[in-house]
């Protein structure tokens, strides 16, 4: 074991290994009462999320639908709902992909926007942005297009007095593999401290179609590769990361490569700087 994995499992809040089938039952209801708690207790009525067509907001989409219908029938009325909100940039490789998974998920209501107009806007006036060489410009814009996707769902959540939910797990966090203030800002975000394979056995558990549990993740933000693989992105697979996030022995090359990542990338998983001494 890598002497820096106990500290990085502990500081992402790990979820420990499904023994057996009535653990990730249990968990997937532990994760579904969090939703539920985090929104009765915040005094508003809505959730809010956009679904790529992967199997993290699949499963924080299904999970979302299912606690505002708990929520309904305990308190016997239609306060509660859950908005699901496309968000593709022109037209989305997979979006087969995402339509089945809003099928499944089953939203109470679903929205369409296309960000391609207002990305494309922001980078015309964006003079940086034009004198940059294409291996530059591209990582800027894929970080355009996730920051200006959570703009749109804090939009909805804002008019509709809702909460964004995020789909954040550890096995993105401990890489950094998110946009800070993109795909990473949310109010909730009910799949933290799983694994990849976690989060894959609660969308089976739940029910979702194996094409989709089983879909290769990509993130699907660059202009010159689209539906790139995340694993070829960054270059470790997720078995790898989850064997590390679990406590396990992988190649030590692999590992000290997760720890690297992870220091490299604290600065997305904290508070902003600030003058103000932080709690220890």
């Amino acid at each position: 074991m890598h002497p820096r994995q106990p500290e990085i499992i502990a500081s992402l809040h790990v979820t420990r290994p499904f023994a057996a089938a009535e653990d990730v039952a249990v968990e997937t209801r532990r994760r579904i009462d969090f939703i539920k708690d985090a929104l009765r207790s915040s005094g508003l009525r809505s959730l809010v999320l956009g679904i790529s067509g992967g199997v993290d907001s699949l499963v924080a989409g299904r999970m979302a639908q299912l606690a505002v219908e708990q929520l309904r029938a305990e308190h016997k009325g239609p306060r509660y709902r859950f908005i699901a909100l496309r968000l593709p940039y022109r037209r989305q490789h997979d979006e087969a992909d995402a339509r089945a998974a809003l099928d499944f998920i089953g939203a109470d209501h679903v929205h369409y926007l296309d960000i391609a107009a207002s990305v494309d806007a922001l980078g015309t006036r964006l003079g940086a942005l034009g004198v940059l060489p294409d291996a530059r410009r591209d990582p800027v814009r894929c970080n355009i297009k996730a920051r200006m996707r959570m703009v749109a769902q804090f939009a909805v959540a804002n008019a509709l007095d809702g909460l964004v939910i995020g789909t954040d797990h550890a096995a993105e966090a401990v890489l950094g593999f998110f946009t800070k203030f993109g795909d990473g800002a949310c109010d909730l975000a009910p799949l933290s401290g799983l694994v990849k394979a976690q989060v894959r056995r609660i969308a089976r558990h739940l029910g979702a179609p194996a094409h989709l549990v089983d879909k290769v993740p990509t993130a699907d933000l660059e202009d010159a590769c689209p539906g790139r693989p995340d694993e070829l992105a960054h270059g470790i697979s997720y078995a790898q990361i989850d064997a590390f996030l679990l406590g396990q022995d992988i190649d030590p090359r692999v590992a000290q490569r997760i720890v690297a990542s992870f220091d490299a990338s604290r600065h997305k998983r904290e508070l902003p700087l600030s003058p103000v001494p932080r709690q220890p």
